[in-house]
């Protein structure tokens, strides 16, 4: 029987992999104190503190970071759950606050459709801490935040792009950021979230693998 779900959109950190990207980066890189000072302030708005984050990277190899990245662990069940989705023929889409480059390589090593994620500017193999949001409208999600990339508007418009209703998708996160596009989508899926974050989803799972059971 064929699925009525025709896409299915991964947050990456927390959701897709084990640990939070960044911060795999500033513990092997030693700016851990500088990044969660910025981090957990409130003193500056989401998409602006992105940016400032994004200038701790200055002058680092983006190879190395590559390496680091590819490291990152994946949580339980990740590949059989992509696996399964590509042979039903449902598209899989990777939608991150990280960095293009490292959403880029996830998406080619588990064989995922799209991938969309800020812009690190990268300069003959050097981090120059230039950061392009993808979110340049600056739209809000939901929720009324304005986060470097909306993740409610990167649904919409992929659904839009592939002439599919908004019913017809899936959206799984973890994080507050997830839930523009975790409300919006047809089901939304809460991966070991908190209670701030399910309270928006129609399921909460604790396992990637029972994401098959819906589809």
């Amino acid at each position: 029987m064929m699925s009525k779900y025709k896409l299915v959109l991964f947050d990456m950190d927390g959701t897709l992999l084990k640990d939070r990207t960044i911060f795999v980066f500033a513990e092997k890189k030693g700016f851990i104190d500088h990044l969660e000072k910025l981090f957990y302030s409130n003193d500056i708005d989401l998409y602006k503190r992105s940016i400032e984050i994004a200038k701790l990277l200055k002058g680092l190899e983006s190879k190395e970071l590559l390496e680091i990245f590819r490291k990152i662990k994946l949580n339980k069940n990740v590949e059989k759950v992509i696996q399964e989705l590509r042979k039903r023929g449902i598209k899989t889409a990777i939608v991150t606050a990280s960095y293009q480059f490292v959403a880029d390589d996830l998406k080619r090593r588990l064989g995922m459709d799209y991938a969309f994620a800020n812009n690190l500017i990268i300069d003959k193999g050097i981090i120059t801490g230039k950061f392009e949001i993808n979110n340049k409208s600056l739209t809000s999600d939901l929720t009324g935040s304005t986060y470097s990339i909306c993740k409610e508007k990167i649904l919409t418009d992929l659904c839009k792009d592939l002439a599919i209703s908004v019913d017809d998708s899936i959206a799984v996160g973890d994080g507050i950021i997830d839930i523009g596009m975790i409300k919006t989508a047809g089901l939304g899926i809460a991966f070991n979230a908190s209670d701030k974050v399910n309270k928006y989803a129609d399921i909460i799972i604790n396992d990637m693998k029972e994401i098959l059971e819906y589809i």
